[in-house]
């Protein structure tokens, strides 16, 4: 990945490149699955820096550009969310990062709070879910309920797992620039 002084550039760029890689064995790319879950937050009408956050949720997962994902495969909890919205905090503020950040223990929190809620989950999703620690324990659950990004978090994670039909219409990446360019950070240039 080349370096751009505008910050949409080098996301366009990792939706076209690397995320048009196979994503844990889902019959949609990565980039289809994040473009999904940021075009499902919109059509739910969720307001501007939910569906950032939707459309950016692993980001993480961009093996070199931010993280490695292969960690996931063998095993190894990558920690995609917290390396994600590290990542995009440097353009980002925490409206956007924070449910980002949090989307993975969402998942774990729906798991032991909402009957039903696991059976909602694709195969590679169980997985994953194995890997990240499970359902909650009542202590995580209390604690996650604390935080004051849970509420935004908990809708990301419904459109993530919303987000894995091969049929979907979905909009590309340019679709959510002008979007996403009202929400970077104000000394972030756009140039």
């Amino acid at each position: 990945m080349t370096g751009h002084a505008n910050p949409l550039d080098t996301l366009a760029e990792l939706f076209e490149g690397e995320g048009s890689a196979e994503y844990f064995g889902e019959a949609v790319t990565q980039a289809e699955h994040m473009l999904q879950a940021g075009a499902l937050a919109e059509a739910a009408g969720a307001p501007p820096h939910l569906i950032a956050a939707a459309l950016l949720h692993d980001v993480g997962h961009f093996q070199g550009a931010v993280t490695g994902r292969d960690l996931m495969e063998n095993g190894t909890d990558n920690r995609h969310s917290h390396t994600g919205a590290d990542w995009l905090d440097r353009w980002f503020g925490p409206e956007v990062t924070e449910p980002v950040r949090l989307h993975v223990a969402a998942k774990r929190y729906l798991c032991a709070v909402e009957p039903g809620y696991f059976a909602l989950l694709s195969e590679a999703s169980v997985h994953t879910l194995r890997v990240q620690g499970g359902p909650m324990t009542d202590e995580q659950v209390r604690e996650f309920e604390a935080h004051p990004g849970a509420r935004d978090a908990v809708a990301v994670r419904r459109w993530d797992e919303q987000a894995k039909d091969p049929e979907m219409a979905t909009p590309g990446f340019a679709h959510f620039r002008s979007l996403l360019e009202r929400l970077l950070r104000p000394q972030v240039g756009t140039g």
